[in-house]
């Protein structure tokens, strides 16, 4: 199989963890747990720091309302 790098600024551990997502979205290979708790970990820590600079941000069901009545 022909493979692509993925030339970013990303650091390397977040190149690497994003290119295993990559093959286990593509071609099903198994996730490593390691790389998975990774990947929730910062999806967590990125939660967080939205809800610190903006607070709750409570936007779909207004627009599911206005889409209702449109």
């Amino acid at each position: 199989m022909n493979t692509t790098e993925i030339t970013t600024d990303l650091p390397p551990d977040l190149q690497a963890d994003t290119e295993a997502l990559l093959a286990h979205l593509t071609t099903g290979q198994p996730l490593d747990p390691e790389v998975a708790r990774r990947i929730r970990e910062r999806g967590d820590r990125i939660r967080e720091e939205v809800f610190q600079k903006y607070g709750l941000l409570n936007i779909g069901v207004p627009a599911i309302r206005e889409l209702r009545d449109s």
